[in-house]
């Protein structure tokens, strides 16, 4: 659905907008391990480079609409402010606060809804349909695509001989995007997925041949609740992506607890994934590049996992 030039494109789009974030490393984890701190990204996640560049591309004055748990309803706000239109972000009532105000605080407004009992993609149809707004989704558009793939084109930019790439997986916009680029530039890297125990759908599927629908996964990882694979995301991850693993939400607390610990790096449970599943040893071998997807996770919340 996307090749390099799609994400090449999203790189000029997004130069001088988003941050290009660091990688960072450490002894403990070892000299072949390297991160690519998204949390450290605009609006706290990797989720702004798709944001912006699906807006960038819109008529001038085109108001959006988006449904999130949070980093993507952050990402659609802040690149609206950008742009000059007005964002609507379709939220479930029990986001975390911090999502929930930092989205109203770059000036959205927010609609929220039960996510046991509503459908968000119908919410958010219905009300494109209504206000005549553009429906941003957070991971099934091409350039939503291109624009997480430039994490891992900056990545290799700075470590171009990694042997293994991983990302955390919700929709599967983020590893889409980021194994076109990679087994493009380095045909033999291994690209590895991170899911929750708990809403491993992704694994699931691959092993089926076709999307499969599971409950709403019930973890700490609110940034990885997607129930099923976007059906653009999987036309292009069952073909480049290698292995889907998956942690239990004990080690996404260890996981933050050694970055915040050893790193001084805040990073919250979805954003944590790959390197849990790096300590838990679920990864190959070789050089490995890891995302830290986000850092959306307030003090307070923070705290509590920590206890």
């Amino acid at each position: 659905m996307i090749g390099v030039d799609d994400v090449r494109a999203a790189a000029r789009v997004l130069a001088g907008v988003a941050h290009r974030t660091p990688v960072v490393t450490s002894r403990t984890l070892g000299e072949h391990v390297f991160l690519k701190a998204e949390n450290l990204q605009r609006a706290g996640s990797f989720k702004f480079r798709g944001a912006y560049n699906k807006l960038a591309t819109l008529p001038e004055g085109r108001d959006v609409i988006a449904f999130s748990s949070g980093n993507h309803a952050q990402a659609v706000a802040l690149a609206a402010r950008l742009r000059g239109v007005r964002a609507t972000i379709v939220m479930p009532e029990d986001a975390p606060q911090a999502k929930l105000e930092a989205t109203r605080g770059y000036g959205a407004e927010v609609v929220t809804y039960d996510r046991w009992r509503e459908d968000r993609e119908e919410i958010g149809a219905r009300l494109a349909a209504e206000r005549g707004l553009e429906l941003v989704r957070p991971y099934d558009d091409p350039l939503i695509m291109a624009g997480q793939g430039t994490t891992a084109l900056e990545l290799l930019a700075e470590v171009p001989d990694l042997d293994v790439l991983v990302t955390p997986v919700s929709g599967g916009g983020l590893i889409a995007g980021c194994a076109t680029i990679a087994k493009s530039l380095r045909p033999g890297v291994t690209i590895v997925g991170v899911e929750p125990a708990a809403g491993d759908d992704h694994a699931r599927s691959l092993a089926a041949g076709e999307r499969v629908r599971i409950e709403i996964p019930r973890t700490i990882a609110d940034g990885l609740g997607a129930p099923e694979p976007g059906e653009l995301t999987f036309q292009v991850n069952r073909e480049l992506v290698d292995e889907f693993v998956s942690v239990e939400d004990v080690d996404l607390v260890e996981a933050m607890r050694f970055l915040f610990d050893r790193m001084k790096l805040v990073v919250e449970p979805s954003g944590a994934a790959g390197v849990a599943a790096f300590l838990r040893g679920k990864l190959p071998s070789g050089r490995v590049g890891i995302v830290l997807s986000g850092g959306n996770v307030g003090a307070a919340r923070f705290a509590d996992l920590m206890q």
